[in-house]
């Protein structure tokens, strides 16, 4: 982390009950999602502030562009088992030819006169540039409240209180990957930073952050912290504490999630939430899951069977 910012002694990840919720609890894994599926679209959706000229635009664009196509004609010469001088030669070649055709093509369009802005060629560089940085960013991100007791949050991510939010410690070692959203401000990136991000490691922060790390003031209640990964489902980096069940939660749902996690190898508090009373404010209390299970699993023949007895 670039700063040293507390971390909270528990971090929640808030789910309805689905496969992926038990993927999370019984396997013990997280899914890191693509940004591009979040429900804010203006999340990790970064505006460039061109505050460069337009010929180190071109440069800070033909670079980027050029370097995805090579790392992805690498990736898929590696996959092939392609890995001779001359395919080596081939893909460095194909990658600057596609960065030059790429500017080429942009100053062609800035020369159509239906334009009606100032600066048409910095207008599509700035364009363009914004979808580079955006396809570098190829991590999954998976998003933690630090409260089991909002009701907004069980509402948005709880299934409406039918769901469960999972507790979570950071181990030693974890930390680093989490980080702290801040809210508000802008989404604007600096052209400059951009430029100079793989060698300076303060623009690199900043671009970071802009990135992936800024939301609109109004998601504030969320107080979010995000783990950044590998997309996808991955081992959890996190230790699982607790499971807390929604005021909504089915009985049969509990019942379930207990007995899955009943010989896990590190054991899991469980509780469940109620409303207090007279207010709209939650309250965690522990489960009682002696009486849970005294109830379930039920098989619902067995009270006939007891009455067949009798007329015997």
């Amino acid at each position: 982390m670039a700063e040293l910012i507390k971390l909270p002694r528990l971090l929640y990840k808030y789910r309805g009950f689905s496969h992926r919720l038990l993927d999370m609890l019984v396997a013990d894994e997280l899914y890191y999602s693509d940004p591009g599926d979040f429900n804010d679209p203006l999340d990790c959706r970064p505006t460039l502030d061109a505050n460069i000229p337009n010929d180190q635009l071109e440069q800070v664009l033909s670079r980027l562009r050029e370097q995805r196509i090579l790392d992805e004609m690498q990736a898929a010469a590696k996959s092939l088992k392609y890995r001779g001088p001359k395919t080596i030669d081939h893909i460095a070649r194909h990658s600057q030819k596609d960065a030059a055709r790429l500017l080429e093509e942009i100053r062609y369009h800035a020369t159509d006169p239906s334009y009606e802005i100032d600066d048409p060629l910095q207008s599509l560089l700035r364009q363009y540039l914004e979808e580079e940085l955006l396809r570098r960013y190829d991590r999954g991100i998976v998003s933690f409240g630090v409260r089991a007791t909002c009701p907004l949050m069980w509402s948005h991510y709880g299934d409406q209180h039918n769901g469960i939010c999972a507790g979570y410690s950071v181990p030693a070692g974890a930390e680093a990957d989490l980080h702290k959203i801040r809210y508000g401000g802008s989404r604007k990136v600096l052209a400059s930073d951009v430029a100079v991000m793989e060698i300076d490691s303060a623009a690199r922060g900043r671009v970071d952050e802009a990135v992936l790390l800024r939301k609109a003031a109004s998601w504030r209640y969320e107080r979010e912290w995000r783990l950044i990964g590998r997309r996808g489902a991955q081992d959890s980096p996190l230790e699982l504490e607790e499971v807390v069940f929604g005021i909504r939660c089915k009985s049969t749902v509990k019942f379930t999630i207990v007995q899955a996690l009943a010989n896990r190898g590190r054991p899991v508090r469980f509780f469940e939430m109620r409303e207090v009373s007279g207010t709209f404010h939650l309250r965690k209390y522990a489960l009682d899951t002696d009486e849970l299970g005294a109830s379930l699993p039920r098989r619902s023949r067995s009270i006939f069977e007891a009455f067949e007895v009798l007329d015997k």
